[in-house]
């Protein structure tokens, strides 16, 4: 608490040592304040930025006269001779005829031209953060061309584009000032919990598809570049507060609370700190699908294997002779966790130019903790979940080294199914449940001459409730284990319901509890030197990557039974770019190679061409060849979890005999000589197990030439090919911006579920007593069910056109138009059983309207969304996500004076609640009123 009040008292009494200090102001040519302008010394490293009313003061140590040069995003550079102190610096910037012109990084490693990008690039700017329909920067990604969002809870929003991607999207990568923000032990994105304040955004760049070439693994279907600002440009304190209301039709109306806060100051032009704050507290997006999952009518009244999507506990179930199959009472989702979002962040930089270039140091500390919901295999309440990073790196005009680190904690996090199966058998055990719905069900049908359906809920009535009217009966007393639970159900809210979800949501023995434990970390660090001023006749760059993950779940997720568990990862690049024809033809070409510590090498070449074309340049043609690759996630390797129906089960090599099980042999089962009980391990889920498929038909046919083997390889590296085209301009104030791509993947991975016999070998040789014995392990239900991780035999493709279009239609008013249509395909009959979750719409329209200038210190945005219908495929549900749009808009009013910024907006006005993931709450309205201060 000393250090922090220390940093935070700092930014209150900087001392400078400045022998020069000027002040001014930045206009446009129609004389009104442009925020965020900066300015630089030239020659030296000194440099500002505008405050909200375009004022600024600057400090150097340079004697008069000297220069400065002042920019700003969608503005001309113009440089000024300042002569005196008293001199009073007015500047006024012309608007730029085109956005082109922007300075984009993450494309090439190197600062360009947008226009020159090698690749399709999109950019957020400050204007574009500032003018967002959003409640967050973050939130109104979701406007920008390519981007799709999967949404797991109104907190945790996933990024992807060009398909295949859940909500655990390990698919596309985030940078938050260079640093990777996955999970160490989930390998994707938990939203922006550890990411930006909108205060401290500088710039936001999205490269949609491969980028394995310069970024390595996992850089597959895009990547995500965050940049904060520098306390040495952006100085001063500025803070936030928003209020709103979320409302849902089945959470009904609530408040949202959004406060942030940043301060930054350059004690001198050699040393600056800045530090950041954000609280957000939300009711989520709470999910009610009461759809069932095994056919049949909603609701156990007239369907007793009942199994709603968002009811958990109802997935028990079991066969009765004379009764039928039947599911336990479940408990609905919102029952099972507290349906609230918290998220608090911080981050504190020390930044260091200990020398007159432009080489800079700096420490960064982040951390993150907050309550979200999370869709997986099953749904997850991430309660007080903890992620941290801390980085030091070191950069100059043409290098950049940086270590960091990432450590996370899942704090109280918990699987909600979990808590609905064991809070139900912490009432009464399974095997008493069953038995006195059988009894029940049978004796009031003989006794009470009570009709099947009327049996059907007379029986669930007692095996609930113990409650028999007219019979009288005693629940069942279990012969093997006496002492198992038999009372009646804990009703949500009551005092016996909440002390066993407490106990239950504490204990990380699933067969009890549903806690699970993570304390992994990830260490990376990454090197880049860009030989331009030794190189003259291309700019070559070369750099690498290494890393190593550190799994530490204590048994609950991993194989880590007996201590963590290490996996490492390194790679190198180089890129040579080239420009010829008098700089209107411009040549990248660059490789890298990636080494996996359980897998062989990877190459990832990249070649690409852009031609400016046209008297102005301003007609630019680009096209490209890349190839990408994934690496098996660390759950992909070495996940062993046992989810009750299933178990999951990574294909890492060691994995196979890490994972071990006891399972109870049927009677029949023992009867036929076999033992009470068999070992199970991760060698039968991949060497000695039938496909589900075939399984079922055996089931109903009752014919072993109906079984297939399932033929089960280890998992290895997804391969893509990535052919791009693309053309920008700007004509007469009209942008346009198209490209088409073509991808071919090999090696896709996907999961698969097998069904393993207790005992016996598969097999379709009728004459091997061993093979036999397999079949007689499914006939008497001694098998087991397992998900395993693999690569499809098919070759997936994929195709996809984007076209962006925009242009000031009368006076400041500008509109935009982005359309997007995406396809995959492949040949199904090679891999039956093959899964694409491709999640994608195949058409997709985003239009805007909006004027920044609508009149003085008065603007307003609109933003509209529509996707055509498309089906979405995951681990935890599939189904069909329909057509929707949706309509966002703000207006906001600028109070120089205060040097405060007043927003109010809107989400999804007009419209009804919808999903973006099958399972998911529906995503609802939301309104917003914000007060920004010195922005």
């Amino acid at each position: 608490m000393r250090m922090y009040l220390l940093i935070l008292s700092l930014f209150f009494c900087g001392v400078s040592f400045a022998q020069s200090t000027i002040s001014g102001s930045v206009t446009d040519n129609k004389n009104q304040s442009i925020p965020g302008a900066n300015i630089n010394v030239v020659g030296e490293s000194s440099s500002t930025s505008t405050d909200f009313d375009g004022s600024f003061t600057l400090k150097s140590s340079k004697n008069f006269p000297f220069t400065i040069k002042v920019t700003a995003v969608g503005y001309e550079t113009k440089t000024v001779n300042v002569t005196s102190a008293s001199q009073k610096v007015i500047v006024s910037l012309a608007e730029e005829r085109t956005m082109l012109n922007e300075i984009v990084v993450s494309a090439s490693r190197t600062p360009e031209r947008i226009i020159e990008s090698p690749v399709t690039i999109e950019r957020m700017g400050l204007q574009e953060i500032r003018n967002t329909t959003a409640p967050s920067f973050y939130e109104g990604l979701e406007n920008m061309k390519e981007v799709i969002f999967n949404t797991s809870s109104i907190s945790f929003k996933s990024v992807n584009t060009r398909g295949f991607a859940t909500v655990a999207n390990t698919r596309f990568m985030q940078l938050v000032d260079g640093m990777d923000n996955s999970s160490p032990a989930l390998n994707f994105v938990l939203g922006n919990l550890i990411g930006l304040n909108d205060l401290d955004v500088a710039s936001v760049e999205l490269l949609p598809g491969a980028s394995s070439a310069l970024y390595g693994a996992n850089a597959f279907n895009g990547i995500l570049f965050m940049n904060s600002k520098s306390p040495f440009t952006n100085q001063g304190i500025s803070t936030y507060f928003k209020y709103g209301q979320t409302s849902q039709d089945v959470a009904g109306t609530n408040d949202y609370v959004d406060f942030g806060f940043r301060a930054a100051t350059a004690f001198t032009k050699h040393f600056a700190l800045k530090a950041n704050f954000n609280y957000i507290s939300a009711t989520e997006w709470i999910a009610d699908d009461q759809r069932s999952m095994t056919g049949g009518s909603i609701g156990h009244a007239n369907n007793q294997n009942y199994d709603g999507l968002n009811i958990y506990g109802d997935e028990v179930t079991t066969f009765l002779s004379n009764v039928g199959q039947v599911s336990r009472t479940g408990y609905h989702e919102k029952d099972l966790n507290d349906n609230k979002s918290k998220s608090i962040k911080a981050d504190f930089a020390m930044h260091l130019k200990p020398w007159e270039s432009e080489t800079e140091i700096i420490l960064q500390y982040k951390v993150g903790v907050g309550s979200t919901i999370y869709q997986g295999a099953n749904r997850y309440s991430l309660k007080n979940f903890f992620m941290d990073q801390t980085k030091l790196e070191i950069k100059g005009k043409n290098f950049f080294a940086r270590v960091y680190m990432t450590t996370e904690d899942a704090g109280d996090s918990y699987d909600m199914r979990f808590a609905g199966w064991n809070v139900n058998r912490a009432a009464k055990s399974d095997t008493n449940w069953f038995t006195d719905y059988a009894k029940s069900f049978q004796l009031s049908s003989a006794v009470l001459g009570l009709n099947a359906n009327d049996a059907a809920n007379y029986a669930r009535n007692f095996a609930d409730y113990n409650v028999s009217p007219g019979l009288g009966l005693s629940p069942n007393i279990d012969p093997n284990n006496p002492s198992a639970p038999r009372s009646a159900r804990f009703e949500p809210g009551s005092p016996q319901f909440k002390s066993a979800f407490a106990n239950v949501v504490s204990n990380p023995d699933l067969t009890q509890g549903a806690k699970f434990i993570d304390h992994s970390k990830l260490y990376h660090s990454d090197v880049n030197y860009n030989f331009k001023d030794l190189v003259k006749f291309a700019e070559i760059q070369v750099g690498g990557s290494w890393r190593e993950y550190l799994m530490n779940s204590e048994g609950t997720i991993f194989t880590d039974y007996d201590g963590p568990l290490n996996y490492k990862e390194y790679g190198a690049y180089t890129q040579l770019a080239k420009k010829w024809m008098d700089d209107r033809l411009k040549f990248t070409g660059s490789v890298r190679y990636d080494k996996s510590q359980n897998f062989k090498g990877n190459i990832s070449p990249r070649v690409a061409f852009v031609y400016s074309a046209g008297a102005t340049r301003v007609h630019n043609f680009r096209v490209s060849y890349q190839t990408g690759f994934r690496n098996p996630t660390t759950q992909d390797q070495y996940i062993g979890l046992d989810l009750g129906p299933f178990a999951l089960i990574g294909s890492a090599a060691e994995n196979l005999d890490r994972f071990t099980e006891i399972r109870d042999v049927s009677p029949a089962g023992q009867a036929a000589g076999n033992p009470a009980q068999i070992e199970m391990s991760g060698q039968n889920a991949y060497h000695n197990a039938y496909t589900v498929a075939s399984v079922q038909a055996f089931a109903a046919s009752g014919n072993p030439k109906d079984l297939q083997v399932a033929n089960i390889g280890l998992v290895k590296p997804e391969e893509v090919q990535a052919f791009e085209v693309g053309y920008r301009s700007v004509v007469r104030d009209f942008s346009i911006d198209l490209n088409a791509y073509y991808n071919i993947y090999d090696n896709f991975m996907n999961t698969a579920r097998v069904i393993s016999p207790y005992y016996g070998t598969v097999g379709t040789d009728m004459t091997n007593p061993a093979v036999l014995q397999s079949y007689q392990a499914l006939a008497f239900g001694d098998r087991r069910v397992y998900q395993v991780y693999t690569n499809t035999s098919a070759q997936i493709t994929s195709f996809g056109v984007g076209v962006g279009l925009s242009k000031k239609v009368y006076k400041d008013f500008e509109v935009g138009v982005n359309y997007n249509y995406s396809q995959f395909n492949f040949d199904q009959s090679k891999d039956p059983g093959f899964v694409a979750g491709f999640n994608t719409p195949k058409h997709r329209i985003k239009g805007s309207l909006g004027n920044s200038k609508l009149f003085k210190n008065f603007g307003f945005n609109m933003n509209i969304r529509w996707n055509t219908e498309y089906l979405w495929e995951a681990s935890f549900a599939d189904g069909m996500v329909p057509e929707n749009t949706v309509f966002d808009a703000q207006v906001n009013y600028g109070i120089p004076k205060l040097k405060s910024v007043v927003k109010v907006g809107a989400t999804n006005i007009f419209g009804k609640d919808y999903i973006q993931v099958v399972g998911a709450g529906l995503i609802g309205q939301q309104w917003f009123a914000s007060w920004t201060i010195n922005p």
